[in-house]
């Protein structure tokens, strides 16, 4: 099972963080993501004022070049509004800097200021989705390539360079819709799951739904991978992880700092959150690595990646967080894993 950490580059209001400040943190965690031992760094892509991130592929580029083995994703790209011809070139190119590390995450996007920004319909979404993901598809397989479809002008025979240095890894993003786990299962690509809230049992009916769609369509079981993401924060207890992390997970959610999206959570509700079988990943190394040894005995996953930086925790917090995660629950969870 693949371990990481990734960052959607949230600027909380909250705190003294810029869009530069935050960039640099984020090149630094994934840095040290690969030093402490982690297997997968991604970075998300928003085109709102509170994130620092719109474009993923560059500030992977920056990390490709101090890092050796770390896979570098997205968590996820909008490829909803994007040109899936561009979305090739640009990972393309990170592969080739990285040396064949790069992958995309593809998303339909939880915002709907981009297809504003964009011009793009977003009572169209997933009309418009689909279509790019065939796309995207296509041009990965396909050198050169023809095709033609409703929202892009036709290509006839055309050449999309540079390429990747191998097949570039794609994988759905889903974030609770069961129609979007179905079409990644049909489509035999590997499915990325946002475990935000609930428990396990709702994100096994995903997981389920997905495996199923699959299996109909005829893709073998080693190809249906389940990879899990969650909000994340790993302290010395876990005692002192709820006292530590509450404050940013609070404001991190609160509609005051979410343009009115958003909920109020109080700190009994967060540690509910973070019991045995809850969405939340934080506590302390002990309850972190049980928690993610019963998403893979109980889900199957193949893959978990935790939000590192949210809520503009500080960065000493952060860095805490990774080690632990590179240097205690890692280990032991490929221990049991090597051992059973």
């Amino acid at each position: 099972m693949e371990l990481g950490v990734f960052s959607l580059s949230d600027i909380s209001p909250e705190s003294p963080d810029s869009a530069a400040s935050r960039i640099d943190d984020i090149i630094d965690y994934g840095v040290l993501a690969e030093r402490h031992g982690l297997d997968v760094y991604g970075i998300g892509e928003h085109h709102s004022a509170p994130f620092a991130v719109s474009s993923p592929a560059i500030v992977h580029a920056a990390i490709a070049r101090a890092t050796t083995k770390i896979k570098l994703t997205t968590t996820a790209t909008v490829l909803s509004v994007l040109d899936p011809v561009r979305v090739y070139q640009d990972f393309a190119t990170l592969d080739l800097i990285s040396h064949g590390r790069a992958e995309i995450i593809a998303g339909r996007s939880a915002f709907a200021e981009p297809f504003a920004l964009f011009g793009e319909d977003i009572s169209l979404l997933d009309d418009l989705f689909a279509e790019k993901l065939e796309l995207l598809l296509k041009i990965r397989s396909e050198d050169p390539v023809t095709w033609s479809g409703r929202f892009r002008t036709p290509l006839h025979h055309a050449e999309v360079n540079p390429r990747a240095t191998g097949v570039l890894p794609v994988w759905a993003a889903v974030g609770g819709t069961p129609a979007s786990a179905e079409r990644a299962g049909r489509l035999g690509l590997p499915m990325a799951l946002g475990l935000i809230g609930g428990n396990l049992g709702h994100a096994k009916a995903l997981v389920d739904l997905y495996r199923a769609a699959g299996r109909s369509a005829g893709h073998p079981d080693e190809r249906l991978q389940v990879g899990i993401t969650s909000h994340f924060y790993i302290g010395e207890t876990a005692e002192q992880a709820y006292e530590e992390f509450y404050p940013y997970y609070e404001r991190y959610l609160a509609p005051r700092n979410n343009r009115g999206r958003g909920w109020d959570v109080d700190k009994q509700t967060m540690v509910a959150f973070a019991a045995r079988g809850g969405a939340l990943m934080v506590g302390g190394p002990r309850e972190v690595a049980e928690k993610i040894l019963d998403l893979k005995s109980e889900l199957g996953i193949d893959r978990f990646l935790g939000q590192v930086d949210l809520g503009g925790l500080p960065t000493e917090m952060v860095r805490d967080s990774i080690a632990r995660f590179g240097d205690v629950v890692a280990p032991a969870i490929r221990h049991v894993h090597a051992t059973t």
